[in-house]
């Protein structure tokens, strides 16, 4: 295309592979992201149902989005998602690793090996398999940007959840090693650490539980709409000068 004596090349569309895009939080970053311009996406989760609600809510034309089931667990099962990307779209700009798993509430001393296992299995293996995946592709091309869902758990101490806060610092640490590790290669890595928001999880706890957790963030409980921003920006050209950092949008609850 000729544009006043000058010659300009297409934009190129950028590819987004979502890991864990079938969550309340998944969801809103995968909405996020499709809005915004010359996008594609690769949609992992490891409930069907989820992922199915997740593409069927974003309405994009055929074409734009593709979606298959994955453990994060699994090192096999996330290259299989970047593969697909790479496969469908040529390349892979962005990998968002927002797969989690909850810990069951009790003390240390209460907690079984299975449920510390589980916890870093999907915590922190899920985003270290996410890392190997994406850095496979994005070293060659020498550019890309990986975003970590950590968890202000992993910066502050949660009575009854050990496992989550273990791993959840564990994400924010890995974060910054693989920043350091990959920027020669042009991949900048970070991560967000959300404070506590509305999600399924909750709909079992007693009004009087989730209240008491609403005290704890003096702007109160917050939506996974609150936090997508925060993955725009770190999946963005304008955080080009960004990595290595640990985004906290917490409603205030690391404050005091």
């Amino acid at each position: 295309m000729t544009v006043s004596g000058m010659t300009t090349e297409p934009r190129r569309r950028r590819v987004v592979v979502i890991n864990g895009a079938g969550g309340a939080l998944g969801a809103a970053i995968s909405g996020r992201l499709a809005a915004e311009p010359a996008t594609d996406l690769v949609l992992s989760d490891v409930s069907a149902a989820s992922l199915d609600a997740t593409v069927a809510a974003l309405g994009l034309p055929d074409g734009t989005v593709e979606a298959m089931l994955a453990d994060v667990g699994d090192e096999a099962q996330v290259a299989a998602v970047v593969a697909r990307a790479v496969e469908r779209f040529g390349h892979l700009d962005v990998l968002i690793s927002n797969a989690g798993a909850l810990s069951p509430n009790g003390r240390i001393h209460n907690l079984t090996t299975e449920d510390w296992e589980r916890a870093f299995r999907v915590n922190v293996m899920g985003a270290v398999n996410g890392i190997r995946a994406a850095v496979a592709v994005m070293r060659p091309q020498r550019s890309g940007s990986i975003v970590l869902t950590a968890s202000v758990s992993g910066l502050t101490a949660w009575s009854h959840a050990a496992p989550y806060c273990a791993t959840k610092a564990a994400v924010i640490q890995l974060a910054k090693v693989a920043a350091v590790e990959y920027a020669r290669d042009g991949i900048r890595v970070n991560c967000v650490c959300p404070g506590t928001f509305r999600s399924a999880i909750h709909d079992e706890l007693p009004a009087e539980a989730l209240d008491a957790i609403a005290t704890r963030h003096p702007l109160g409980l917050g939506a996974p709409d609150d936090l997508v921003g925060a993955y725009s920006y770190l999946a963005s050209d304008d955080a080009r000068w960004t990595t290595g950092s640990a985004l906290v949008v917490d409603g205030g609850y690391s404050a005091p």
